[in-house]
């Protein structure tokens, strides 16, 4: 076992230590999990990883505080139900999030078959270096963390480089190649920099040609989402669930959702069928004492500030924001027992406030 310490991005063949044990990611082929895999997964959660699933802002699941003689069995497992390429350089290539809603043999599901089969053709890349793939009828993972995105444009398709508002109009018959090319262009010309959005700048004109799509909001296509607060999913539930729905497969998506395709009526007490509830506008880590990083307990106030909140919420255990890379309306940043206030920042900018009382944010004493 390779067990990296705070700063990298787990992955099955290479986890990460944190306050509660091992975490290690699994990266869901297509976004895609069979009922074997599905309850496969839920029995190795039980048996080796405290009983929960997380789902991560790139469709990815998580498992974490698996202790350190469960690896080996937890990794057997997870290659026997093959949720893991057989090598971890294979593995760490495998950074792909594809639009949920695809069906067999359309254009998302070719051009997400195609790229994955393509990406040992690359140089190795950053490990959170990464692709979307998303060509439904609208786009739909205009917020899901990607450094080169296939997209829908006006007129057809394009390739968009993180960073910029426009991208290089392509069809699909070069879409796959022209992805690679701007990856190899990226791994020749990053020095540093470990992700696209550093340095797409200097990319010529013809990488900003074509307007893409207008993005829409994740909405079910002829099933059901249901959501999960804060990405947490009982392995026990979903499991349960899985079997009294009697569903082929599930899809995972980058908001927190699990997508059962041709299921429209499936409801479970664990999990959210009112995608409007705030509390999918409210992010938190594990927070502590799970992560050995975090002075203070996030998702407890995270649940009490949600429906208080305007705009998103980010509950951050550490400056590090784990949960959320990317701005927030509220941010509420752990500090020696107690919480900075970002307004529209990151966990790591400068603090409006210093030093809120956990207990009076909860209770509404301490005002936001």
């Amino acid at each position: 076992m390779n067990a990296r310490v705070k700063g990298w991005c787990p992955g099955a063949w290479t986890p990460m230590r944190s306050g509660d044990g091992l975490i290690l990611r699994i990266r869901p082929r297509l976004a895609r999990l069979a009922r074997e895999e599905i309850l496969g997964l839920c029995d190795l959660s039980r048996r080796y990883a405290g009983g929960g699933i997380d789902l991560t802002n790139r469709a990815n699941l998580q498992l974490r505080g698996v202790r350190d003689e469960d690896y080996q069995p937890l990794l057997d497992g997870l290659l026997a139900l093959g949720l893991l390429d057989d090598t971890p350089e294979a593995e760490a290539r495998r950074n792909v999030t594809v639009e949920p809603f695809w069906r067999d043999g359309d254009l998302t599901h070719r051009l997400a078959t195609d790229l994955n089969t393509s990406l040992a053709e690359l140089p190795l890349l950053p490990a959170k270096f990464g692709f979307a793939v998303d060509c439904g009828p609208s786009r739909v993972l205009a917020s899901a963390p990607a450094d080169i995105r296939i997209e829908r444009s006006a007129a057809g398709l394009l390739i968009r480089a993180d960073g910029l508002e426009t991208g290089r109009a392509v069809d699909e018959d070069t879409a796959i190649d022209t992805c690679l090319d701007l990856a190899r262009w990226f791994a020749t010309h990053r020095g540093e920099a470990r992700r696209m959005r550093a340095i797409s700048t200097s990319l010529g004109p013809e990488w900003q040609e074509a307007e893409p799509a207008p993005d829409s909001a994740m909405k079910a296509r002829g099933g059901t989402l249901l959501g999960a607060p804060f990405g947490h999913v009982n392995a026990a539930s979903l499991a349960e669930l899985t079997r009294k729905s009697e569903c082929e497969e599930i899809r995972v998506t980058h908001y927190r959702t699990i997508y059962f395709p041709n299921h429209p009526h499936i409801t479970h007490p664990d999990f959210l069928s009112d995608l409007d509830d705030p509390i999918l506008n409210a992010h938190a880590c594990p927070g502590a004492p799970a992560c050995a990083e975090a002075t203070v307990e996030t998702r407890t106030l995270a649940a009490a500030l949600a429906p208080r909140a305007l705009g998103t919420l980010h509950v951050s255990g550490c400056a590090k924001g784990c949960a959320l890379p990317r701005r927030a309306d509220v941010t509420l940043t752990g500090r020696d027992g107690r919480f900075d206030l970002v307004q529209n920042g990151h966990p790591w900018d400068e603090p409006a406030r210093r030093g809120l009382d956990p207990h009076a944010l909860k209770t509404g004493t301490e005002s936001l």
